[in-house]
């Protein structure tokens, strides 16, 4: 494999990650070394994929295509050889990946099953109960979970069902956060048989009310959140290193804090984006590196 081709794949990949994932840029500072460059590398991937179907105008028929490009990708990063680099990956952004996967011993599995997960993004646009959205969040990010397992390093299988929660409570935190960007692309991912429990329409939803009702559903999911990322915390004595004990203890808290942002805006997700300072979260990172007592 080429050294300088691999060096620029996560040279690219951390450009990325820094101006589109700032929590997760955040958080892998505390891996250092092949195993951030890893994680950088398998976001990078994430985003690609995820930007491949990212066309609200273009019909999902047209796209399938490139995912199955992606599945061919993946099988070659995966497979023994090199593999050709399917249109429209990035040749170095591949090569890194391919070290990735290959110094880590990551399973094929789960990014193929990512790709499951971004198909639904093309003809899925409602979920009817939680267990569906559970499926959802399993497969876009849970999966994302067990890619990082090996990477964190973990002693015992046990590890892995707290990984894909980690992965799952992110997922639903997004959700929760981008209710009102996701409605203008006529996406709800709150379950309809949650939304109908709390007395709430679409209609409800397109006009921005944030009442009693809206409230009380929001409730109920942050609630679901935070049981998952107290799920992902339990796994964290089962990891290998204090630096990959740190990084989990970091993503849950920083993303976890996105659940507080939306609780402090009175869970107005229409009108405003719940986000996490800088300040706040150094002040989350002196708390998990034990400098300082947890923020409320």
């Amino acid at each position: 494999m080429n050294d300088l081709l691999v060096r620029d794949g996560y040279r690219r990949a951390h450009a990325l990650t820094r101006t589109h994932a700032k929590s997760f840029h955040f958080a892998s500072w505390a891996l250092g070394g092949a195993r951030r460059r890893g994680a950088l590398a398998l976001y990078a991937f994430c985003r690609r994929l995820d930007d491949l179907v990212d066309e609200p105008s273009a019909p999902p028929a047209a796209l399938v295509p490139r995912l199955e490009a992606a599945r061919a990708l993946v099988r070659a990063v995966c497979g023994p050889g090199a593999g050709a680099v399917p249109a429209p990956f990035d040749v170095a952004e591949t090569a890194a990946l391919r070290d990735t996967i290959r110094r880590f011993a990551i399973p094929e599995a789960p990014l193929q099953d990512l790709i499951d997960g971004v198909a639904m993004d093309l003809t899925v646009h409602r979920y009817a109960t939680a267990a569906a959205l559970d499926r959802y969040c399993y497969l876009v990010a849970g999966t994302v979970g067990l890619m990082m397992a090996p990477l964190l390093g973990y002693r015992d299988p046990a590890a892995l069902a707290p990984a894909a929660a980690l992965g799952h409570a992110m997922q639903l935190t997004n959700i929760l956060r981008d209710v009102g960007e996701d409605l203008a692309r006529d996406r709800i991912y709150l379950p309809q048989a949650d939304l109908a429990a709390a007395g709430l329409s679409e209609a409800d939803l397109r006009a921005g009310r944030v009442d009693a009702r809206f409230r009380a559903c929001m409730q109920a999911q942050v609630a679901r959140a935070r049981a998952l990322y107290a799920e992902a915390r339990r796994g964290i004595p089962l990891l290998d290193g204090a630096r990959s004990r740190l990084t989990v203890r970091l993503m849950a808290a920083v993303y976890g804090d996105i659940l507080r942002a939306i609780e402090a805006q009175d869970y107005d997700v229409f009108r405003r984006r719940a986000v996490v300072s800088g300040g706040r979260k150094l002040v989350l990172a002196a708390a998990a590196l034990g400098l300082r007592e947890a923020p409320a």
